[in-house]
């Protein structure tokens, strides 16, 4: 398993890689593999400078969030291989082809008619190019309409385009549900969100800080962030956080780190915080937090479920 650095953590998110542990369990909107594709689709189909002259069969997606959105969308029967850390949904068909390091080689073994990216490492793109492999980059998000693009750029690229676009109208409906039923609260509750037990986190500028902000908590960690130099994802000393007291305190390393409500009230100071103290440590699926595709609607739930408890 690995251990998140900030350097290695702004690497996986720019690869959307993140799957510190064991497979995620299954939710309620887990999806279909399968699926026919739209009525609607024909070929060839343009997104951005990509141009496809036939429906993908044999797609490798080295991003776990887009293996996640290619499932969610039925183009899953489509994906023949994905990265080695491409844990859900539980059939996509993981492999030991790595999304960190990309090997163009190994790729092209697999014999696709499109590789899904979410970063140029090594300019693998260049690479795949050259061997006249299609490619489609998906790049981090860094807000929910970008989530909404790349469901909607994929279907449209698999033949999928009524169903991406279902799930983007599922999504933005639970998501406009989940705020809409917010408590209304005079003061806004705080929180911490920790990247790893060597407390890197992320600000409100980026997604993952966004979702919180949708649940309407303030992030104890912005002014540490406030002239942009560590690109949204600081490193808090405990110092720092045991005098900000936040409310809530949000794991995204219960299985990167096995990190969990009694680790965080054995360290030094922490046992005063307001989050210790109410019980209100909130341990997170490593997986879930760290990706951005569907399943942020899983997410903001479990956030909000979370400090709905809390009296407005």
């Amino acid at each position: 398993m690995l251990r998140r650095t900030p350097r290695l953590f702004a690497a996986t998110l720019a690869v959307a890689a993140l799957a510190l542990g064991a497979c995620a369990e299954k939710t309620s909107d887990t999806p279909a593999a399968g699926g026919s594709p739209s009525a609607a689709a024909s070929y060839p189909v343009t997104v951005g400078s990509l141009t496809l002259d036939q429906r993908p069969e044999k797609i490798v997606s080295l991003s776990p969030s887009a293996t996640e959105m290619l499932f969610a969308i039925g183009a899953g029967k489509q994906v023949t291989a994905a990265d080695d850390n491409s844990n859900y949904p539980a059939e996509a068909p993981k492999s030991d082809l790595s999304g960190f390091q990309p090997n163009a080689e190994a790729i092209a073994a697999k014999t696709p008619d499109l590789v899904v990216l979410s970063n140029d490492t090594n300019k693998i793109v260049d690479q795949l190019t050259a061997l006249k492999i299609p490619v489609f980059l998906t790049p981090a998000a860094t807000t929910l309409d970008d989530t909404y693009r790349q469901i909607t750029e994929l279907g449209t690229l698999t033949g999928h385009p009524t169903e991406a676009a279902d799930v983007v109208t599922r999504m933005k409906d639970d998501i406009a549900k989940l705020v809409a039923d917010l408590p209304k609260r005079s003061e806004k509750l705080t929180y911490f969100h920790e990247l790893g037990p060597e407390l890197y986190t992320a600000t409100s500028k980026t997604f993952i800080g966004s979702i919180y902000s949708l649940a309407g908590l303030e992030n104890i960690a912005d002014p540490a962030d406030a002239d942009g130099k560590s690109g949204g994802y600081p490193q808090l000393s405990q110092e720092v956080i045991v005098k900000a007291n936040p409310d809530f305190v949000f794991l995204a390393d219960t299985k990167c780190c096995q990190q969990s409500a009694d680790t965080v009230k054995a360290r030094a100071g922490w046992a005063g915080i307001t989050a210790v103290k109410k019980n209100q440590v909130v341990g997170l699926d490593d997986d879930i937090a760290s990706r951005w595709g569907p399943r942020v609607v899983d997410l903001l739930r479990t956030i909000i479920d979370a400090t709905a408890k809390v009296p407005a």
